[in-house]
């Protein structure tokens, strides 16, 4: 991979009409890891995206072409790599940007804080969610030429994960369980769109805790905050929680490719999988 190549080099034909996706290797970070980097380039595929998303709705194949892109990219990633899974990392809005990503997720898994800002998040993201899925499977997949790879845009909810808040004195632990009750019943309702929502937390994956202490240590050491090292500054008690980091990301993982039904290695040599329906 040449360096400073991203996602945004891939969608340069598309964005200046000199051709279709351009091919991206992705860069092996560890064995069995790969990244396709983002780019802030990519806001200038914003508007275009946004632009193209109502006429794909009539056919028109330039806008069918612009509106895969991604799905697309990350075609050519998997086949280049014999990826297994795919993690889409995308910002917190609904934009154009976001929306092409989703479409091409199958699944979609939503890191959430108790407070408000997060239960009406869960309140837009849950119908607009219903409302892509629609018009695309509806209104653009019948009409995608043979020749053009096209996602199902199915954006499974798959759950949740709670992230711990920084407790302070002037926000208490009182407060954070009364927005952590009301969570199930806003996922259920706005997300899952049952006319009954659950009050139990069943679709909760995890819940991390708050490892602010170890983020400015993984920004310069450009690293994981679960792989830091003495060397990179987490001496004494800051090693211990570097070593509870690692478990809570692993039993993270390892919850979400249970229920995606994915095998995965649990350090025996074999592969294990439990999926659950």
């Amino acid at each position: 991979m040449r360096s400073g190549q991203t996602i945004a080099d891939a969608v340069r034909p598309i964005l200046e009409g000199t051709g279709d996706v351009a091919h991206v290797e992705p860069a092996q970070l560890e064995p069995g890891l790969w990244l396709l980097p983002g780019s802030l380039d990519l806001s200038r595929f914003e508007d275009k995206l946004s632009n193209e998303w109502s006429r794909a709705y009539g056919g028109d194949i330039a806008a069918i072409r612009t509106s895969t892109a991604f799905h697309r990219i990350i075609e050519q990633a998997v086949s280049a790599v014999e990826a297994d899974v795919v993690l889409i990392d995308v910002g917190p809005n609904l934009g154009a940007i976001n929306r092409a990503a989703l479409i091409s997720a199958d699944t979609v898994l939503m890191p959430l804080a108790a407070d408000l800002f997060s239960l009406k998040g869960l309140s837009n993201l849950g119908p607009t969610l219903r409302q892509w899925r629609t018009d695309w499977q509806t209104l653009v997949l019948p009409r995608v030429p043979a020749g053009i790879s096209a996602p199902d845009a199915d954006m499974r909810p798959l759950g949740y994960v709670i992230m711990q808040p920084e407790m302070r004195l002037d926000r208490p632990v009182k407060a954070y369980r009364r927005w952590l009750r009301r969570i199930p019943w806003v996922y259920t309702a706005a997300v899952l769109g049952e006319s009954s929502p659950a009050q139990d937390d069943r679709h909760r994956i995890a819940t991390l805790r708050n490892y602010r202490s170890l983020m400015p240590l993984a920004h310069d050491a450009r690293k994981p905050m679960f792989d830091l090292r003495p060397a990179d500054g987490a001496l004494g008690s800051t090693q211990q929680y570097v070593k509870t980091c690692y478990r809570e990301f692993r039993q993270l993982a390892e919850a979400v490719l249970d229920r995606l039904g994915t095998p995965w290695d649990d350090g025996s040599g074999r592969e294990t999988s439990t999926h659950r329906p």
